[in-house]
């Protein structure tokens, strides 16, 4: 007997179960499991159980490859509404931003806080060094970035672009340049975290030089007030996001560096999981820095006004990262 007259038996005699089952996943599939009746959604895992024999049969026997791939399709299909966690796309999305960012960056406590302290170190270093020598100005600000804002410039020039108005040329430019330049430090903060943490180590120092070094700029013309509130109203919320991608990038360059007792591969791969989680949120960051930036900085002019939002905005964020909450939230 052949092969085919086996297959077309052995389908005949199951085919109507598994057209039945076919027809249940595709009512869940189109609509949700709660449009399925309840003598369906009993029948639902008996179908799936006695699809995955007939699977195991049809391997076992080595019936057509065409029957094979379609009770594996069929069997695939049934496993995730037997098995799976149905949720929606907004319940994921809610858990993500109520509870599985924020314990991703609790969790990253550590490599925060170093992130953190390279961070100002590079700040400090940079301030310093320009202060002292304003020839330093040039090696961490580039010509592109700085647009004719360096030592040269008549300090009336520097305070009125801290108070551009909206559609005004002044520092806009600039801005969106500062921020398209710090959303690639932090991607490549992130990214680059495997070669051991090196680049992102000196991703870090490079950004705080460049922040310290405008520093020393706007305080050499007596307008370190004014640029701190400048930078502050977005900053909080975009350098916040710069450390956190550095952080991320160290547990990743610090698991390859010490894998514990699992290979290097499997270290990286379970770091990557809670850094990439962090990651994702940190891009939101971004995002919500570039509204700050691209309408608060230029429609607000008061210095008070853009402290106050920029503290706030660093409070919100330290609260919503820290404060403990529930695992099962």
């Amino acid at each position: 007997m052949s092969v085919h007259t086996d297959s077309r038996r052995f389908r005949a005699a199951r085919q109507e179960e598994w057209r039945r089952l076919e027809n249940i996943l595709n009512t869940a599939e189109k609509g949700s499991v709660r449009s399925l009746s309840d003598e369906d959604l009993l029948a639902l895992p008996i179908l799936y159980r006695g699809a995955l024999s007939s699977l195991s049969v049809a391997r076992e026997t080595s019936l057509d490859l065409e029957l094979i791939t379609y009770l594996e399709g069929l069997c695939a299909r049934a496993y995730f509404f037997v098995y799976g966690v149905r949720t929606s796309a907004g319940s994921r999305l809610g858990a993500f931003f109520a509870r599985d960012w924020p314990l991703a960056i609790q969790g990253l406590w550590r490599e925060t806080l170093a992130s953190l302290a390279i961070t100002l170190i590079g700040v400090l270093a940079g301030y310093l060094l320009v202060s002292n020598d304003p020839a330093w100005y040039a090696s961490f600000v580039s010509p592109d970035l700085a647009g004719g804002r360096d030592f040269s410039a008549a300090t009336e020039t520097l305070r009125n672009q801290l108070y551009d108005s909206p559609g005004a040329d002044g520092l806009s430019i600039f801005a969106a340049f500062l921020f398209t330049h710090n959303s690639q430090i932090a991607i490549l903060a992130f990214a680059l975290g495997f070669a051991f943490g090196l680049p992102t180590l000196m991703l870090l120092i490079q950004n705080g030089a460049m922040l310290g070094a405008f520093m020393a700029l706007y305080v050499s013309h007596g307008l370190g007030l004014e640029m701190g509130g400048w930078l502050i109203i977005h900053g909080s919320t975009e350098m916040f996001a710069i450390i956190l991608a550095g952080a991320a990038g160290f547990r990743i360059g610090w698991s390859v560096v010490f894998p514990g007792e699992e290979t290097r591969m499997d270290a990286a791969t379970q770091a990557g999981r809670t850094a990439g989680m962090a990651m994702a949120g940190v891009v939101a960051m971004l995002a919500c820095a570039g509204l700050l930036e691209g309408i608060g900085r230029q429609i607000i002019i008061s210095d008070v006004v853009r402290y106050t939002i920029g503290i706030m905005m660093l409070t919100l964020w330290l609260l919503y990262f820290y404060l403990p909450r529930r695992l099962d939230v």
